[in-house]
C-alpha cells in the first residue's frame, strides 16, 4: 500500500497521523525510503520503512460503510470475557496490535462490559483508555466531528448495548 504527503492513515496502537514526507536515508550502507508521519494525539513523529508499512499496519482511515460496521460492533451484545486476566489480556493485546479498528472497538466493548463485573486491572484500565481513544479520534477524524461529540456518542452507543444486554430486550 502506498500514501504520499498529506495522507491520513491510521499506525496501530498510535492512532491516526499524516503522512508529512516520504524521505530517503543510508541504513547500513543501503538507501530505504521512509515515510515520515505525526501522530495526532500526541504530536509525535515516527519513521516507517515503506517496505514494511504492510507488516506495521499502516493503513487508510475507514470509510462510511466500514463505520456503519463498527458502530454495529459497539451496538451489539459482548461476549462473555475469558476469566483468567492474564490469558483475557493477552487476546486483547493481540486485538489492539491487529491495528484493525473492527477489533479495537471488540477490545473497546469487551472492556467496557467487563468494568461493570468488576474492577479492571491497571492494565486493562490503560488498554480501555488506549481504545476508546483510537476508536473515537478515527471516527472523529473520517467524520470531521470532534473528540466530545464522538465520545458522548460511542458511550450512549456503550450504555445502551449494556443496559440492553442486561436486561434481556433486542
Amino acid at each position: 500500500m502506498s500514501f504520499k504527503i498529506g495522507d491520513k492513515v491510521v499506525y496501530p496502537n498510535h492512532g491516526v497521523g499524516i503522512i508529512q514526507q516520504v524521505c530517503k536515508h543510508n541504513i547500513a550502507g543501503r538507501q530505504e525510503e521512509f515515510y515520515t508521519l505525526k501522530i495526532a494525539s500526541n504530536n509525535s513523529t515516527v519513521m516507517i520503512p515503506i517496505g514494511n508499512v504492510d507488516q506495521v499496519g499502516l493503513r487508510r482511515l475507514c470509510n462510511e460503510k466500514q463505520l456503519k460496521k463498527l458502530f454495529q460492533i459497539l451496538k451489539d451484545n459482548f461476549s462473555t470475557p475469558n476469566p483468567d486476566w492474564k490469558d483475557r489480556y493477552k487476546d486483547n493485546v493481540e486485538k489492539m496490535k491487529t491495528g484493525s479498528i473492527f477489533d479495537v472497538a471488540e477490545v473497546l466493548k469487551n472492556l467496557y462490559f467487563l468494568s461493570f463485573q468488576k474492577s479492571l486491572s491497571f492494565r486493562e484500565k490503560k488498554m480501555f483508555d488506549r481504545a476508546r481513544q483510537l476508536v473515537v479520534s478515527e471516527i472523529a477524524t473520517v467524520r470531521g466531528q470532534t473528540a466530545e461529540i464522538v465520545e458522548s456518542r460511542v458511550d450512549d452507543l456503550l450504555m445502551s448495548a449494556y443496559r440492553r444486554q442486561r436486561t434481556g430486550t433486542a
